[in-house]
């Protein structure tokens, strides 16, 4: 059986505005409504100078993209589900932001491990694991405690909105949340 693709995400502002993004229907991947999405880069500001983003969970790659279009310098993609991964990759081709992305098809466990080894400092951290697994958020603390987040760096959470996540991950707090029907966005900033 064929997969179905939906076609109803797209970047929301940027260079990249308006260029329609694919998305796998089904319950391996979520990806987040452009509403939403609009929402977040309004709460965390809409345009960038700079910067480089890890978009843990990526699936089609939706934020990380639009972090890419408002301004962000490099962007590295998170996603397990190979499905899911060839998405991304055509997504990142069609928008040509080839060599401003990383692209790993593995899981976020591993990820975490090889990002802790590297030099690098994480401007913009979105993290969207499948809803019922919150023992993947512990993958936020794991970069803050090892220096890989940026003393700027703004972490966005989307979750359930049954969820209730901590108020903060090492010395980054809660400093905002919104809630989008049964999605909810948890905003984190150093103190």
């Amino acid at each position: 059986m064929k997969e179905r693709l939906v076609r109803k995400m797209r970047v929301v502002a940027g260079e990249r505005k308006g260029t329609p993004l694919k998305a796998i229907a089904g319950t391996t991947t979520r990806p987040t409504a452009d509403k939403v999405k609009e929402s977040i880069f309004n709460m965390i500001g809409p345009f960038f100078e700079g910067g480089i983003v890890l978009d843990l969970f990526a699936g089609s790659g939706g934020l990380g993209i639009e972090a890419l279009s408002r301004g962000a310098e490099r962007a590295i993609f998170i996603e397990k589900d190979r499905k899911a991964f060839q998405i991304l990759k055509e997504n990142i081709q069609k928008c040509r932001y080839e060599e401003m992305a990383e692209l790993y098809c593995t899981d976020a466990n591993r990820a975490v491990k090889a990002l802790l080894k590297r030099d690098i400092q994480i401007d913009y951290l979105f993290v969207d694991p499948p809803y019922k697994k919150l023992e993947y958020y512990n993958f936020v603390s794991l970069l803050a405690e090892g220096g890989k987040l940026s003393q700027d760096a703004i972490i966005v959470c989307e979750h359930s909105s049954e969820t209730h996540l901590s108020q903060e991950f090492g010395p980054y707090v809660l400093v905002r949340e919104e809630t989008y029907g049964n999605t909810n966005i948890s905003i984190y900033r150093k103190h």
